[in-house]
């Protein structure tokens, strides 16, 4: 097959997103298709006259790829760095290449890519996509309204609310809330701009960090425990996943940066929470109408109590990402598991 692997953009996991994405292009390589990997905000400047060469050029557009840093990416020298410093979200030729393809991995990760916007517009553009459509994305990537839809469907989770920047006076006491909170932005990513706060002072520096990624934010109970992701494809989960920072966390540095995490798979559970874990994936999974696969990150209290905080539409995919690292505990290798994805894309949209 052709196949673009879509990546980059302008969401602050777009350093993640560049890693995931040269993961799956080059796996994709190794399975026998012509990959590309290509930058959806900057593009393809020096295109070849016939588009379709790109899928073999040497190199495969591999050369954007890039490590994860310890800090975020500065999107404002990412847009100065675009040629044409174009409004548009798509850089030079990114439409074009994709409506060659056969079908788009999407390795995108935050913002655009998984709002639901992009899925939106490839819909309308005739491109074939890999991952849920665009109406579970853009529910799922709204984490107030994801806990309302948990609530509703028997996904516990913990309670909280969402607060706009205007009504950033209001007092914990207020919200019917106490310490200690978790506060982050209401549609980010990678544990960016998310705080775990003890007392007032906290609790205001972490409104006024996490309002700088945006305009409303969610506060909810912390819960203490042990922190767990479990996979889902095509409707049936993988083994659950356990994430042990060996420092604090599992924040943006625990998450990305070698030997900062134990990852035990499959998690050292019993059999009834791995199962009860396992249901509730699947039940978040269908009450957020999500398809293809995601990956739910779940927190297990002391007294066995599960919490599901969040669904992750496009998780990282690396080889040593949670949801590979799932599935060849399932049995599934990674470059299977990419061409899987494909396959269950196509079966639930072009089919």
């Amino acid at each position: 097959m052709k196949i673009i692997v879509l990546a980059g953009g302008l969401s602050t996991e777009r350093d993640v997103s560049l890693a995931s994405a040269a993961g799956i292009c080059k796996t994709l390589l190794e399975k026998g298709h012509d990959a590309f990997l290509l930058d959806v905000f900057l593009g393809l400047e020096n295109a070849p006259e016939n588009l379709e060469d790109v899928f073999t050029l040497p190199g495969h557009g591999l050369e954007i790829a890039k490590n994860i840093s310890e800090t975020e990416p500065d999107l404002a020298a990412v847009k100065a760095s675009r040629p044409d410093q174009s409004d548009c979200f798509f850089g030079p030729n990114v439409i074009e290449l994709c409506r060659l393809a056969d079908m788009t991995f999407l390795g995108l990760h935050g913002g655009e890519g998984e709002n639901g916007k992009l899925q939106a517009s490839f819909d309308l553009l005739g491109i074939r996509y890999t991952g849920p459509d665009s109406l579970g994305c853009a529910v799922a990537m709204d984490k107030g309204l994801t806990k309302q839809i948990f609530m509703e469907a028997g996904v516990d989770t913990p309670s909280g609310v969402c607060l706009y920047k205007e009504d950033s006076d209001c007092s914990l006491e207020s919200l019917g809330l106490s310490f200690p909170v978790v506060v982050k932005p209401c549609s980010g990513g990678s544990s960016i701009g998310v705080y775990i706060v003890n007392t007032e002072e906290e609790y205001r520096q972490a409104l006024k960090n996490s309002f700088r990624y945006e305009n409303e934010v969610v506060v909810e109970t912390y819960i203490k425990g042990r922190e767990f992701a479990c996979g889902v494809i095509d409707g049936k989960a993988l083994p659950p996943i356990e994430i042990i920072p060996k420092n604090g966390w599992f924040d943006y540095a625990n998450k990305y940066q070698a030997n900062a995490t134990e990852e035990v798979c499959p998690a050292d559970i019993s059999e009834e929470i791995a199962e009860r874990m396992k249901a509730l994936t699947v039940r978040a999974f269908q009450a957020l109408k999500l398809n293809v696969y995601s990956r739910a990150d779940f927190i297990l209290d002391a007294d066995g109590n599960l919490y599901c905080l969040e669904m992750n539409t496009l998780p990282g995919m690396t080889s040593a990402s949670l949801l590979p690292k799932e599935a060849l505990a399932d049995g599934i290798e990674y470059g299977d598991l990419c061409e899987l994805i494909i396959q269950k894309s196509m079966e639930a949209r072009y089919q």
